[in-house]
């Protein structure tokens, strides 16, 4: 008897010992993959006027390479450090994706409503997720939960071409997501 009620104390504190583990690499922002089998590729920090807008990470899948982005699957995630409302990130996304390429006013007007409707108002430390899928379309992640997706290939490189495009209106940011493959 006395051995069966050790061994619960020990599983017991094995157990406590596991979930503490487990609630600190949660609480410390251990990197985890939004992609199935990629790796962190590189991350940086977007500020503007020195104040911290979000962090981001980019994932990907072994052999990418930063030159043909645009035809692997991919993931991008941010966390912000402070408030926006979904239809001011919506307005920023199609200002940057201009940059890279001449939209129609129905496909910006489109697009921009589609973004606005499906993205969330974010908090200082909420996650947004972005899955690229070449060909398909992007698929978003809200604080690790399924938020949407717009199935529209051009959209979707277009989206991710703010962050990865040589057109990006952040140089420097894109130096340090495409760093480590």
């Amino acid at each position: 008897m006395k051995n069966i009620a050790a061994s619960a104390y020990r599983i017991s504190a094995r157990g406590l010992f596991l979930l503490f583990f487990q609630a600190a690499a949660l609480a410390s922002g251990t990197p985890h993959a939004p992609l199935a089998g990629a790796q962190l590729a590189g991350s940086g920090t977007l500020r503007f006027l020195g104040m911290e807008v979000y962090q981001a990470r980019l994932w990907v899948r072994p052999g990418f390479t930063p030159r043909t982005w645009a035809h692997q699957s991919l993931a991008l995630e941010l966390r912000y450090a402070r408030g926006f409302s979904a239809r001011a990130i919506a307005a920023r996304s199609l200002e940057e994706m201009q940059r890279q390429q001449a939209l129609t006013e129905a496909q910006s007007g489109r697009w921009q409503a589609q973004l606005a409707a499906l993205l969330p108002d974010v908090a200082a430390g909420d996650r947004l997720v972005g899955v690229y899928e070449p060909g398909q379309g992007v698929r978003f992640l809200f604080n690790g939960q399924p938020h949407g997706h717009i199935d529209d290939p051009l959209f979707a490189r277009l989206f991710f071409g703010i962050w990865l495009s040589p057109q990006s209106s952040e140089p420097t940011l894109r130096a340090a997501l495409l760093a480590a493959p």
